[in-house]
């Protein structure tokens, strides 16, 4: 897929992209937990897009930092779904959403500690090899640590390379976290193992406060953003990039503004890499 910008399915706008009369994306994303076991209406309308697009898969419920086994019937759904549909990445949330089968249906943070480094490499193992693919995890946002022993960085590379899986960045959520807890966006970017990124996730925020900003995927991708974005891709190889809104919808037109920024952005970067590659 390479230097392709995407956008996540939205029900709100799957006819439009069926139709492809304001919104041109390179791809799609879904959650196939929104779409897993779906017939009738439903259905159709999902095989009329994946029909048209390459199709990414971004999970909600797996739950990579649960302490008990995986879910192995959901897994098993999951395989299938993924299969079916000819999903080129798979990727996860490394956070956990349930535990003793209550689902939180939050992405709740994984203590930054060695214990839980093997404890959730193991578990990403073990789903790569039901799966038959590779996951990638993805930096979730957090607001407060639990009882670390390491940093974010060191936790998701130690994670990445224990489990010989790869990483989906999510810029936003480094910025976000950045803000939040007082740290270089930039030297985080710079400690991770971008070779191991499989593609990136791009979002809007929202700042509730002075020193505090909530992930809410409902807003415009604000400049600062775009920066930290602009330096993401200009030290890394080329890979797909996703614009994901879920809710708060503008006129289609802005998204594909944000599409052509974001396409804009890594054209510029990748096209030196390849000129200097010569």
């Amino acid at each position: 897929m390479n230097t392709k910008v995407g956008i996540g399915l939205r029900r709100e706008f799957v006819d439009e992209l069926a139709q492809q009369q304001q919104l041109h994306p390179d791809f799609i994303e879904l959650a196939p937990e929104n779409w897993m076991k779906m017939g009738g209406y439903w259905k159709k309308k999902l095989r009329q897009v994946t029909e048209k697009y390459p199709v990414t898969s971004h999970g909600l419920s797996l739950s990579l930092g649960s302490p008990e086994n995986l879910d192995y019937d959901f897994i098993k759904d999951l395989k299938k779904f993924l299969d079916e549909n000819d999903v080129q990445i798979f990727s996860e949330h490394l956070s956990y959403t349930k535990t003793n089968n209550a689902h939180i249906y939050d992405l709740l943070p994984i203590p930054f500690r060695e214990d839980a480094v093997k404890h959730v490499a193991s578990r990403i193992r073990e789903a790569q090899e039901l799966l038959g693919r590779k996951i990638a995890i993805e930096n979730v946002s957090y607001y407060t640590p639990v009882d670390a022993e390491m940093d974010e960085a060191d936790f998701l590379t130690n994670i990445a390379e224990e489990a010989d899986c790869n990483i989906l960045l999510d810029v936003n959520n480094v910025y976000v976290n950045a803000f939040n807890h007082n740290y270089d966006a930039r030297k985080f970017i710079s400690r991770l193992p971008l070779e191991k990124v499989a593609y990136i996730h791009m979002a809007g925020h929202e700042q509730v406060d002075s020193d505090l900003i909530i992930d809410t995927h409902s807003e415009a991708i604000i400049d600062p953003v775009y920066r930290l974005f602009e330096y993401t891709v200009n030290r890394m190889p080329e890979v797909p990039v996703l614009l994901e809104r879920d809710f708060n919808f503008p006129e289609l037109n802005e998204l594909q503004q944000e599409m052509n920024n974001l396409r804009n952005i890594t054209e510029k970067a990748w096209r030196k890499e390849n000129a200097n590659a010569k």
